[in-house]
């Protein structure tokens, strides 16, 4: 082996690799230090007036996106000119990359459609990593939101990857703001005028609280009579959240109703059911006949139990 030939490569083109990949590798770090920032500036300008933990909710999904792209990118790039610096031609695989790339694309529609949709996701801002969505009949926490797929966990703790052509629609329960929804059941005895005062009267005492207050827009308050159930009267509540803060308000809200409740003496009704145990067929008859004599006109039942029918006329008075 002609160990100058060695040298004289390495001296020339092992130090423009080694510098190739000192380039590559200086830029994908600058890449992770200069887009957040940047994205921050933009984003805050762009969602003024949002809350912070939105802002940084946004400015997390889109870095995360842009620096794995970015960094897709530099690897290319890299390896190319390596390729080139080594001696291999590399305009046959940049021409065998667009072949394989046409193939790839009428074989991989789903995978271009998956990446389309992500676009469109990231684009249009609708959600980010930190909400809780519902998509492609998944509902869960928003960890991972990429080019070609999200994902979620749902409250079991189980991860679900989504490929993002599969979604058709998405349901942000935190976009913004959250709302407390639900609806407590009180007995048909009750005084709803006093209950949906008392229940109003709770939902301003929790919003008057430092951290309960901090966590609302608006309180929890009565927006009508729901529904006449079967065993109780249905009332509806209402009331605007931070985001992903409406289930913490919901629980807390219905352990001060229960307790208040109690306190108040109002039912919270829950169904009943009346078993009728049966006997014989005479022994029912003779007991609705019975009811029914005891039910009667006095005068009917005289005669009935005397024996006679017909008219009931009047006592004649004896003759002097």
């Amino acid at each position: 082996m002609d160990w100058s030939k060695v040298t004289d490569w390495l001296s020339s083109h092992g130090l423009r690799i080694l510098l190739i990949t000192g380039v590559c590798v200086g830029a994908y770090y600058a890449l992770r230090r200069v887009v957040p920032p940047l994205l921050r500036r933009a984003v805050a300008a762009q969602m003024k007036g949002r809350d912070e933990e939105e802002v940084s909710q946004r400015v997390n999904t889109l870095s995360g996106v842009l620096v794995k792209t970015g960094a897709v990118i530099i690897a290319m790039v890299a390896v190319f000119t390596i390729l080139a610096e080594v001696g291999v031609s590399i305009a046959p695989a940049l021409a065998g990359f667009g072949i394989a790339g046409i193939a790839v694309g009428f074989g991989a529609q789903s995978l271009v459609k998956d990446l389309i949709a992500g676009v469109f996701i990231l684009m249009e801002d609708q959600y980010s990593v930190g909400d809780v969505v519902k998509v492609a009949g998944i509902a869960g926490l928003v960890e991972e939101v990429n080019l070609r797929r999200t994902v979620l966990r749902d409250l079991d703790g189980i991860v679900h990857s989504v490929p993002n052509g599969e979604i058709t629609v998405a349901s942000n329960y935190t976009k913004d703001w959250s709302r407390v929804n639900l609806n407590i059941s009180v007995g048909y005895g009750e005084d709803l005028d006093r209950v949906i005062e008392v229940i109003n009267r709770v939902g301003k005492e929790m919003s008057e609280e430092p951290y309960w207050g901090s966590l609302m827009i608006t309180p929890p308050q009565v927006l009508r009579v729901d529904a006449l159930g079967d065993s109780g009267i249905d009332i509806k509540i209402l009331g605007d959240t931070k985001p992903i803060k409406q289930w913490e308000i919901m629980g807390e809200l219905r352990k001060r109703l229960k307790r208040v409740f109690d306190q108040e003496g109002i039912e919270i009704p829950w169904p009943h059911t009346k078993v009728y145990f049966g006997g014989p067929l005479e022994h029912r008859r003779a007991r609705e006949v019975e009811v029914a004599s005891k039910q009667a006109d006095p005068v009917e039942r005289h005669v009935t139990e005397s024996g006679h029918s017909g008219e009931v006329l009047p006592p004649s008075s004896d003759e002097d």
